[in-house]
C-alpha cells in the first residue's frame, strides 16, 4: 500500500484527523496545512516542541514591534491577561474553524482601536471576516466586563485604556511568536489552553478569571 495523499512513499504513521496511516513526509508538509490535526497528535506535539526549540524571532517583524511590554506589566496584570486569554480559548472551543490567524487578526485590530482610544482619539475597524470578528467582540466584550469589574473594586484608579492596550499588545506579540504561520495552525490557541484546568471549559462561561 502507498501513502494515501502522495500515493508514493510507504505510509508508517497513524494519522488521528484522516483516522488512516500516512507516510511521514506528508506528515510533515500537510500537518496544519491540510491535515486539520487534533491538538492531542503526538506527531503534533512533537514537532512543536522542536519548532519552539529552534524558532529565532526577528523582534523588528513582530506586531506593534515599537511596543515593548515589560515582565513587570505582565507579573501586575495577570488577571487580565488569563482572563482575555481565557475568552479566546472559549471562542475558539465553540468553533472549529478558529486558527491562530484569526485570533491575531481580532487582536491586532483590537490593539489598533485601543492605541486610538488611549491618544483621546475613538476609532475602531473590526475585521470583516465573521470568524476574526466574533473573537473580537468576544474579547472586547470580556475587557468592558473586566474593567466594571474592576472599576467596582478599585474606584476612580481603575484599569485605564492604556494598560488594555498594553495586554493586548502582549498577547499579540505573543501570538506572533508562538504560532507556526500554518494556515490550520494552532500552536498559539493550544498554549493559551494550557493556561487553563480542562474542566473549565466544560462549564458555562465563568466569570471567575474575570474578577480583579
Amino acid at each position: 500500500m502507498a501513502c494515501p495523499i502522495c500515493a508514493k512513499r510507504n505510509p508508517r504513521r497513524f494519522c488521528p484527523a484522516r483516522g488512516d496511516t500516512i507516510c511521514a513526509v506528508c506528515c510533515g508538509t500537510e500537518r496544519e496545512v491540510t491535515i486539520d490535526c487534533p491538538i492531542d497528535c503526538p506527531y503534533l506535539v512533537a514537532s512543536r516542541q522542536y519548532d519552539l526549540e529552534r524558532r529565532e524571532v526577528d523582534w523588528s517583524k513582530v506586531p506593534f514591534a515599537d511596543a515593548k511590554i515589560p515582565a513587570a506589566f505582565v507579573a501586575e496584570h495577570e488577571k487580565l491577561l488569563l482572563a482575555l486569554s481565557y475568552t479566546i480559548c472559549r471562542a475558539a472551543q465553540d468553533d472549529r474553524r478558529v486558527v491562530d490567524s484569526d485570533v491575531l487578526a481580532a487582536l491586532g485590530a483590537l490593539v489598533e482601536a485601543y492605541r486610538t482610544l488611549s491618544s483621546g482619539i475613538y476609532y475602531e475597524k473590526p475585521p470583516d471576516y465573521r470568524v476574526q470578528r466574533e473573537i473580537y467582540d468576544a474579547v472586547k466584550l470580556a475587557v468592558e466586563e473586566f474593567k466594571k469589574a474592576d472599576a467596582q473594586t478599585r474606584g476612580m484608579s481603575g484599569l485605564r485604556d492604556g494598560e488594555i492596550r498594553d495586554a493586548l499588545t502582549f498577547l499579540t506579540q505573543l501570538g506572533a511568536t508562538r504560532a507556526n504561520g500554518r494556515p490550520k495552525g494552532r500552536a498559539f490557541l493550544d498554549f493559551l489552553r494550557t493556561q487553563f484546568k480542562s474542566e473549565e471549559f466544560s462549564k458555562p462561561a465563568s466569570k471567575i478569571v474575570l474578577l480583579p
